[in-house]
C-alpha cells in the first residue's frame, strides 16, 4: 500500500515530461494510474471482507510514528470512489484543457492530490493521516488558484488554504489529545476500546478539536464559505474536490473515529446540529443562485451536512444510509460538474439563466444530465432514490421533530434544484448562446455518461453494491457488523409517502422559482454579517494589527532591534529565575591567579574605552583589544584552535572596520544623557543575567560532563589526537557544514555586491 500512495507523487514528476509526448492523449495516458489502483483495490473487496488488510512501515520509531495503513470497508470504498471518478477525470481534463499552456503543471497538482488522498484514507497513524491531511490542503490550493494570473482564483485559493489549514492545526492538537487518551497513535488500536475513549477526562476536549478540523475540511456551518467559492478552479478539479475527494475527507474522519468517539450526548448534538444547519443552509442557498458551479457547490455543501447529521444520528439504519448516500452523492454528483463543463466548454455559458434548449444541439448530454438529476432529486427507480429512503427512515428513527422537519424541507429544495440542473438548460425554446453550441466529443462525455448509468444500475441493481461495498463500510463506521439489505421497494410507508410529497412540492417550487428568490432576498443582507463576512474583516484586522506591528517592530534602527531582543530575553529568563526561585551558590573568586585577574582587568579596560571614547578608531581598536584578549584567555583554559580563530576572526574584523570607518567623519554627537543611562541600564541588566545564566548553569547538573565521552572516543571513532577538530569534523559535522554555508552564502553576496558596485560605477 506504499507504493500504492506513493505512486501518484512518483508519476508527478513525470507528468509534465509525458504532456509533451502525449500531447492531447496525455489525460488518457495518465488515466491508467488510477485505472490500475482502481481495478487493484476491486481485487482486494474478498480479502477485505474477511478481515482488514494492514501495513506498517517504519517512519521515526523513536517517537512511535510509522507509515501504517489500514484497509478495510471504508477505506476501501473511498479509495475505490478516489481511483475510479479519478481515471474519469483525468480523461475528462485531458479534453477539457487540451492545448492549455500549463497542463503538465495541472496533471502534476492532480496527481499529487490523489496520491495525498488514498494516503489520507488509507493512514492508520495519526500523525501520517495528519501528513497526507494537511498535503491535501496545499494540494488543493494549487489547483484552486490553478489560473494564478486571475486575482479572484489566488484570493478564493488562499481563503480556501488559510481555513483549512488552520482546522488541520487545531486537528493536530486534537490527535495528540486522542493520542495520550489512548498511549499510541494507531487508529486500530485507539479504536478498540471506544467505552475507554468516552470515559476518559479529555474526551470533551480532544472531540471538539477534531470535529474542528473535519468541520473546516467538509464545508459544516459556519465554515461553509470557502467551498463555494472554490469554484474558481477548472471545472476538472471541481468535479474531483465535489464527489470524491477533499470534501469528504472530514466525513470520512468522522466516520473512521465513530466507533471511539460515536454514542454520547455530545457527539450527536454536534454532528445532528451542525449538519442539519448545513444541510438546510446549503441546499436553500443552492436554490437562489443561477451559476451552474455555485448551484452544484452548494448542494454539495447540503450532502456534506446530510453524511454528517446521519453518522450523528448513529443508529444501524443512519450509518447505512450514510455510506449509500456517500456514494450516490459522488455518482451524481461527479457527473453533473463535468456537464456544468460541458456547457461552458461547448456553449460557452456559466449561468442557468441564460441557457435554455440545448437537448436540440447536445442530446446525449442533456441525456446524461437528465439521468444525474433524476438521481440527485431521488426519483425512482435511481441509486439516489435508495439513498433518498434510507435518510427519511433514518430521520424518522431518530424521534427528532427537528431532524425530520429540517430533512423533509431540505428534499423539496433539493428536488428544485434538481429541476434546475435536469430541466432549465435543456428544454424550453432554443435560445442563442454565447458559442455555437454543439455536442461534446467522447472525452468530455464519457465521465458523466458512465456515472449516471451507474446512478440508474445501482438503483435497479441495489446488491451490485450492498453487499460486500456497502456492507463492509458500514461495519467499519458502526465497529460492528452490519447488513444492508438495500432495495428500491419497501412497501407504501411514511418514508415514501414523505418522499412523493417531496417531489411534487419541490417540483411546485421549481416552477415559482424565480418568486422564491424574490421573497428570499433578505438573504443576501443577512449574508453580510455571516461567517464569510466576519472571516473578511478578521482578515483585514490582521492585516492591519501586521502593519501596526511591523511599523513598531521594524523600524529601520538597528539599535531598537537590539534592545527588543535583549529586553524579550530579559523578560523571559528573569521571569524564570524568579517563578524558579533559582539561586546562584557556586559564585567564587579565592581562587583567581595573579595573571587571570590581569587579563580580566584588561578586558574591563578595553570594554569601558570603546564604550566612552568618542574616536571612531579608538573604539575599533579597544573592540579589537578585547577580542584578542578573549583569545588569550582561550589560550590559558587549553583551547588553542578556538584562540587561533578568535584571533583571526578579530584581525580580519579590525581591518575591515579600520578601512570603513576611515573614510567617515568623527563623532558630530552624542546620544542624549537619558538615551545613554537607557541603553546602559540594558546592557548591565543582560550582562548581569548572562552571568547569573552561565553560573546557574554550571551549577545544575542533571547528567555526566559529555567530556570523558569524547576524550576516549576521539581516537577510536575520530582517528584523531586533537580532540576539538575531531568534535567539528566527525561528531559535529553537520553543524561544522552549516557554519560553512553561512559563510559561502555570506562571501557569495559580498562578492555580488562589490560585483553591482563595480558594473554600476562603469554604467
Amino acid at each position: 500500500m506504499l507504493f500504492v500512495v506513493l505512486s501518484g507523487f512518483i508519476t508527478a514528476l513525470f507528468a509534465p515530461a509525458l504532456v509533451r509526448v502525449a500531447d492531447r492523449h496525455a489525460g488518457l495516458a495518465l488515466a491508467t494510474l488510477p485505472a490500475s489502483l482502481f481495478v487493484w483495490f476491486l481485487t482486494l473487496l474478498p480479502e477485505v471482507n474477511q478481515a482488514p488488510i494492514r501495513s506498517v512501515h517504519e517512519w521515526v520509531p523513536s517517537l512511535g510514528i510509522q507509515l501504517s495503513f489500514w484497509l478495510d470497508g471504508l477505506s476501501l470504498l473511498m479509495a475505490l470512489l478516489i481511483t475510479g471518478i479519478g481515471t474519469l477525470i483525468f480523461i475528462y481534463a485531458g479534453t477539457y484543457l487540451k492545448g492549455h499552456q500549463d497542463l503538465g503543471r495541472f496533471f502534476v497538482f492532480l496527481l499529487s492530490f490523489m496520491a495525498a488522498m488514498l494516503g489520507l484514507v488509507l493512514s492508520d497513524n495519526l500523525i501520517s493521516l495528519f501528513v497526507f491531511w494537511e498535503l491535501t490542503s496545499i494540494t488543493s490550493f494549487m489547483l484552486i488558484g490553478f489560473s494564478h494570473t486571475d486575482a479572484n482564483a489566488r484570493r478564493c485559493a488562499m481563503q480556501g488554504l488559510y481555513v483549512t489549514v488552520g482546522g488541520g492545526l487545531v486537528l493536530m492538537a486534537g490527535f495528540i489529545v486522542f493520542a495520550s487518551m489512548g498511549g499510541s497513535y494507531e487508529l486500530s488500536e485507539l479504536l478498540q476500546d471506544g467505552d475507554l475513549i468516552r470515559d476518559h477526562g479529555l474526551y470533551t476536549l480532544a472531540l471538539l478539536l477534531i470535529l474542528c478540523g473535519a468541520f473546516t475540511k467538509s464545508a459544516q456551518f459556519p465554515f461553509h464559505f470557502w467551498l463555494p467559492n472554490a469554484m474558481a478552479a477548472p471545472t476538472p478539479v471541481s468535479a474531483y474536490l465535489h464527489s470524491a475527494t477533499m470534501v469528504k475527507a472530514g466525513i470520512y474522519l468522522l466516520a473512521r473515529l465513530n466507533p471511539g468517539f460515536g454514542g454520547t450526548e455530545l457527539w450527536t448534538l454536534m454532528l445532528c446540529g451542525a449538519g442539519g444547519i448545513t444541510m438546510l443552509m446549503g441546499i436553500f442557498l443552492a436554490a437562489r443562485h443561477t451559476g451552474i458551479k455555485k448551484v452544484l457547490a452548494y448542494s454539495t455543501i447540503m450532502a456534506l451536512g446530510t453524511l454528517t447529521m446521519l453518522i450523528g444520528i448513529g443508529s444501524d439504519t443512519a450509518i447505512i444510509a450514510a455510506m449509500t448516500f456517500l456514494l450516490a452523492h459522488s455518482l451524481y454528483k461527479g457527473a453533473l460538474f463535468m456537464i456544468a463543463g460541458i456547457i461552458d466548454h461547448e456553449a460557452g455559458s456559466k449561468d442557468f439563466a441564460t441557457i435554455e434548449g440545448l437537448r436540440h444541439v447536445m442530446p446525449l448530454t442533456a441525456l446524461a444530465a437528465g439521468l444525474a438529476a433524476l438521481s440527485l432529486a431521488g426519483v425512482f427507480p435511481f441509486f439516489g432514490f435508495v439513498a433518498k429512503e434510507l435518510l427519511f427512515e433514518s430521520s424518522l428513527g431518530s424521534a427528532s421533530t427537528i431532524l425530520m422537519s429540517v430533512t423533509v424541507m431540505a428534499a423539496i429544495l433539493v428536488v428544485a434544484v434538481a429541476c434546475l440542473v435536469g430541466i432549465k438548460p435543456w428544454f424550453g425554446r432554443v435560445a442563442s448562446s454565447p458559442k455555437a453550441a454543439h455536442e461534446a466529443p467522447l472525452g468530455l462525455l464519457l465521465g458523466p455518461a458512465l456515472l449516471a448509468i451507474l446512478s440508474l444500475v445501482f438503483g435497479l441493481q441495489s446488491s451490485l453494491v450492498s453487499t460486500g461495498l456497502i456492507d463492509s463500510a458500514a461495519s467499519a463506521v458502526a465497529g460492528s457488523a452490519l447488513q444492508a439489505k438495500l432495495a428500491l421497494w419497501h412497501g407504501v410507508n411514511t418514508a415514501l409517502m414523505i418522499s412523493l410529497v417531496s417531489l411534487i412540492v419541490g417540483y411546485v417550487l421549481y416552477r415559482q422559482l424565480d418568486r422564491f428568490r424574490a421573497w428570499t432576498n433578505i438573504s443576501d443582507r443577512i449574508s453580510n454579517y455571516g461567517p464569510e463576512a466576519a472571516f473578511d474583516r478578521f482578515m483585514e484586522a490582521l492585516v492591519q494589527l501586521s502593519k501596526a506591528l511591523t511599523s513598531f517592530l521594524q523600524n529601520g534602527y538597528l539599535r531598537f532591534y537590539l534592545i527588543t531582543i535583549l529586553c524579550t530575553m530579559l523578560a523571559l529568563v528573569g521571569s524564570v529565575f524568579v517563578l524558579r526561585d533559582i539561586t546562584v551558590i557556586n559564585f567564587a573568586i579565592t581562587d583567581l591567579l595573579l595573571h587571570e585577574a590581569a587579563i580580566l582587568l584588561v578586558l574591563v579596560m578595553s570594554v569601558a574605552t570603546a564604550v566612552f571614547s568618542r574616536s571612531r578608531l579608538a573604539s575599533v581598536a579597544a573592540l579589537g583589544a578585547i577580542g584578542f584578549t578573549v583569545a588569550l584567555l582561550y589560550v590559558l583554559f587549553s583551547a588553542p584552535d578556538v584562540s587561533i580563530t578568535q584571533i583571526l576572526v578579530e584581525t580580519l574584523t579590525v581591518i575591515l572596520l579600520v578601512l570603513v570607518l576611515y573614510k567617515l567623519p568623527a563623532y558630530l554627537t552624542l546620544s542624549p544623557t537619558k538615551v545613554r543611562i537607557r541603553d546602559a541600564v540594558i546592557a548591565l541588566l543582560t550582562g548581569l543575567t548572562m552571568t547569573l545564566l552561565i553560573l546557574a548553569t554550571t551549577a545544575t547538573r542533571h547528567y555526566d560532563s559529555i567530556t570523558d565521552w569524547f576524550i576516549e572516543a576521539s581516537v577510536p571513532l575520530g582517528e584523531g589526537r586533537n580532540i576539538v577538530n575531531v568534535i567539528l569534523v566527525d561528531f559535529r559535522a553537520f553543524d561544522t557544514l552549516g557554519e560553512i554555508f553561512v559563510l559561502t552564502l555570506a562571501a557569495i553576496g559580498v562578492f555580488a555586491m562589490i560585483r553591482f558596485r563595480s558594473e554600476d560605477r562603469k554604467a
